[in-house]
């Protein structure tokens, strides 16, 4: 199948598209993506399913949100020539490019800062939290390779906890996820985001 395009600029904050909106990627020789990140997102998790990222070329056309914008200034979207990049998954099937936040499920009436949770996490070998929590947020380094930066807040108004690695692995009271802005469907107590140092994919100007 030739050149595939996804005008995906109608998503609604905090939606992604469904699998069937996406599946053609899995049989394109390139594809368009146009639109926010959660949109990007699903095609590359499509494509890893397919086992096809390094072989099919990437284009964004990002959204104009600010985490479409800074997504595209950290990949070098516009610039000259394929780009490559490694891909950080999870272990429920998806795939971060921007952002991924950990925080306490529930509590809805409360204020965001004001909900903790039990955690423990581990950033590679690093013990990064062992206690009650606020949140715990995670962002791909696309500057570098196969890098995952962390920060655990523990309380409001301290001082957050910053570190990098390859991998941060999460056992916790139950918690909300969100994946680039999408809520996971339902609470977890396990979760893990890496990079995975097997696959890469394809950026195309």
């Amino acid at each position: 199948m030739p050149l595939v395009e996804f005008d995906l600029r109608g998503l609604e904050p905090g939606t992604a598209p469904a699998r069937g909106d996406v599946a053609p990627a899995a049989d394109a020789d390139g594809v368009v993506v146009r639109g926010p990140v959660p949109a990007l997102a699903a095609v590359l998790t499509a494509l890893w399913k397919a086992g096809r990222t390094a072989d099919v070329p990437v284009s964004w056309e990002p959204a104009d949100d600010g985490d479409s914008v800074g997504l595209a200034r950290a990949l070098g979207v516009g610039s000259d020539g394929d780009r490559e990049f490694g891909l950080v998954r999870d272990d429920h099937g998806g795939v971060l490019m921007h952002h991924g936040r950990v925080e306490a499920a529930g509590g809805e009436r409360r204020r965001p800062l004001a909900r903790r949770l039990g955690a423990q996490a581990h950033n590679d070998a690093l013990k990064v939290a062992d206690g009650l929590i606020t949140r715990i947020d995670v962002r791909p380094d696309w500057q570098a390779v196969d890098t995952l930066g962390v920060v655990v807040m523990t309380q409001p108004l301290r001082r957050a906890r910053h570190s990098s690695g390859r991998a941060v692995q999460i056992a916790c009271d139950p918690a909300r996820v969100v994946r680039d802005g999408v809520p996971y469907p339902r609470p977890v107590t396990r979760w893990t985001w890496y990079a995975d140092d097997r696959v890469r994919w394809r950026l195309r100007p």
